[in-house]
């Protein structure tokens, strides 16, 4: 629970926001209050350097960046990103290509999170005058069940506390964050584990596709994604809690080079690893996304695993339905969006768990050891090239183009 506002802090400051959090959902949040002229203030416990170089996803969907533009959030996005338009997976030693532009004429943009997540800190701090704290420590929420709570942080330059009066606080920092401790023991939290691991792998190596690899295969899944140039994510199913060391350079290059092998395809390019981690498959889903005046963004409410490139789009959708809603209450007085805000964050939170459960039976079934499961795998993989109204209905969640969630 939210502990009683520290009387030793001093006179505090006051924002109508305080959003806690530097990752796309809360600079979005920021970015969305000031421009229609409302103060807030972001706090981060790490650097401003380690937020713009945390490697993390680069999948958004276009909607997603259509919501940017609007908000003029996505003028160097625009001009950097590279468009995809298809994927292709690659099985029983061929290669299957899907080309969901044609088939919708939409596409995804390939742009690094960490170049996003610039581009907002910018834009929020330097060009919108946010104000910004980073690396704060022990930050503590207090009094949301209140109209008046506040948030108390240790000043990293100074070592004092500091006390932040507000009106609403936004909970942005992730899973492991301080705002997900404060939730009460009622509050549901659905959990999903697959137990898996991905070996998660940055190659300092040009892509060897112009478009997204899935590799289905009976030793297991393999991923490919292009970053940049000159930089590849590559994953790789392994035991949960392996440990990366188990993986040197010659094996996880032997054993991606055989699972998205294909007949008529040249070998993958290879290069330096310059990281490797074990990320352990599982999905949460909070709910409800609030707690009096605290509101939960991004991986604070909900989290995705990577398989399908779902998680900082989610984060963004969180964004867009909470900035807006903020500045028509602090506007307006009107506090419908805030009313209905997580029920409409969660339709389409719950959509995309539902599609990364059905796409992890296609990468991972033929590598259980389970017959059934591998005969279904490659039932659901035939269908979705030989039937049209297959293929449309993938489309949709890959691209999450849905009418209503």
């Amino acid at each position: 629970m939210t502990s009683a506002s520290p009387s030793n802090s001093g006179s505090p400051q006051r924002f109508p926001v305080v959003i806690v959090g530097a990752g796309p959902a809360g600079l979005t949040i920021g970015n969305i209050l000031r421009a229609e002229g409302v103060d807030c203030l972001v706090l981060e416990v790490e650097t401003r350097e380690f937020i713009e170089q945390r490697p993390r996803a680069g999948v958004i969907e276009e909607w997603a960046v259509r919501g940017l533009q609007r908000r003029g959030l996505a003028d160097t996005l625009l001009e950097r990103a590279q468009l995809h338009t298809e994927c292709e997976f690659r099985f029983a030693g061929d290669r299957f290509r899907f080309a969901y532009g044609e088939l919708t004429g939409q596409h995804h943009f390939v742009y690094p999170q960490p170049l996003l997540v610039t581009d907002l800190v910018r834009e929020y701090a330097d060009v919108r005058g946010g104000e910004i704290r980073f690396g704060v420590q022990d930050i503590q929420l207090h009094d949301l069940e209140t109209p008046r709570p506040s948030v108390s942080y240790t000043d990293a330059g100074t070592g004092e506390r500091q006390l932040v009066s507000c009106e609403f606080v936004a909970g942005c920092d992730g899973a492991r964050g301080v705002t997900r401790t404060v939730l009460p023991a009622t509050t549901n939290i659905a959990r999903h584990d697959y137990g898996i691991g991905w070996l998660a792998l940055l190659a300092e190596a040009p892509p060897s596709s112009d478009c997204v690899l899935f590799g289905i295969h009976p030793s297991g899944f393999a991923g490919h994604m292009a970053r940049s140039p000159e930089v590849t994510r590559y994953y790789l199913e392994c035991p949960p809690g392996d440990d990366p060391e188990n993986w040197s350079h010659d094996r996880v290059w032997a054993e991606l080079q055989q699972r998205l092998g294909a007949d008529g395809t040249p070998p993958l390019t290879e290069g330096r690893l310059i990281e490797k981690r074990v990320l352990d498959m599982h999905n949460y889903v909070v709910e409800p996304m609030t707690f009096g005046r605290l509101f939960l963004a991004g991986d604070s409410a909900h989290l995705t695993a990577p398989i399908a490139a779902k998680g900082m789009n989610l984060a963004l959708h969180d964004a867009f339905l909470l900035g807006d809603a903020l500045v028509a209450y602090l506007g307006k007085g009107d506090g419908s969006g805030l009313d209905g805000y997580s029920e409409a964050c969660l339709r389409r939170v719950w959509d995309y768990q539902e599609f990364s459960q059905w796409l992890s039976e296609v990468y991972h079934g033929t590598s259980s050891g389970d017959e059934y499961r591998a005969g279904t795998t490659f039932a659901r993989l035939r269908r979705l090239f030989t039937s049209p109204a297959a293929a449309a209905a993938f489309a949709e969640q890959y691209l999450g183009t849905a009418a209503t969630y």
